[in-house]
């Protein structure tokens, strides 16, 4: 179940193995006990036994495929596969944090690695002169486009790709970045991406981070290439859980 925290709305999605499912009548009960709230359901086939809702075959039995929900200034729609911060009143104080780090003064180069569905970028995008993301998943950048024309933002442009892959590619094609954000999975970068982005050479780094300990050999390895760590900020995004996010920000002078 999704909730959109500044519409009010819920988006129920069943994930099952192969089989007989009366979706039909699921949606109208939900529709019934949620009333208005309710903006979709939805119903995933996967083969899978791992306990998650990524990859197999969704289909809309009732309702709107996608979540509309509220960031900030944003205008949003979730499609089912893309990722969001669940905790969105949090999300808002995290990108914030993220904003005052960037520092941007209106004219900068951003990259946005990991982009996701654009919810760093469309929120830095006013405050910058162009900004491109990078997203493995094509949904999730379809999703970003479509938030970017929604909100009549004209300088984000998003494209798919492996960051380690694509980021040689968008120096070439964009030129070399004044600030970039980067917000990778728990894993941290690899060796190979950190790598690429000390390529980039970009002014100042705002490194967000879902897991501090793997922010720690990323943060070494950045001060070692040259950038010094002005500060770090946490983020607690669950209150009720040991779960702490944090924000990092590093220049080159």
């Amino acid at each position: 179940m999704r909730e959109g925290r500044r519409t009010g709305t819920l988006q129920v999605r069943i994930v099952t193995t192969e089989g007989e499912l009366e979706a039909g009548a699921l949606a109208a009960a939900l529709h019934a006990a949620l009333g208005e709230s309710l903006s979709g359901v939805l119903w995933t086939r996967t083969r899978s036994l791992a306990e998650t809702t990524v990859g197999g075959e969704t289909e809309l039995v009732w309702g709107e495929a996608e979540l509309p929900e509220r960031l900030g200034e944003l205008d949003l729609r979730i499609s089912a596969e893309a990722f969001f911060q669940t905790n969105t009143e949090m999300a808002e104080l995290l990108y914030g944090v993220v904003a005052e780090y960037a520092a941007l003064e209106g004219w900068e180069r951003v990259y946005d690695l990991y982009s996701g569905i654009g919810t760093i970028a469309l929120t830095l995008a006013p405050r910058a002169g162009e900004l491109w993301g990078i997203e493995l998943s094509e949904a999730a950048v379809a999703d970003a486009i479509e938030a970017a024309r929604r909100n009549a933002i004209t300088n984000a442009h998003f494209f798919a790709g492996d960051t380690r892959l694509a980021l040689p590619e968008l120096l070439e094609r964009a030129g070399r970045p004044d600030v970039l954000v980067v917000d990778p999975p728990r894993a941290g970068l690899s060796k190979k991406v950190v790598r690429r982005i000390i390529e980039t050479s970009p002014r100042r780094i705002v490194y967000v981070s879902c897991n501090p300990t793997t922010l720690a050999p990323n943060a070494a390895e950045l001060v070692e290439a040259g950038w010094t760590l002005r500060r770090v900020r946490p983020v607690d995004m669950f209150p009720q859980t040991h779960h702490v996010e944090c924000v990092a920000q590093f220049e080159r002078v």
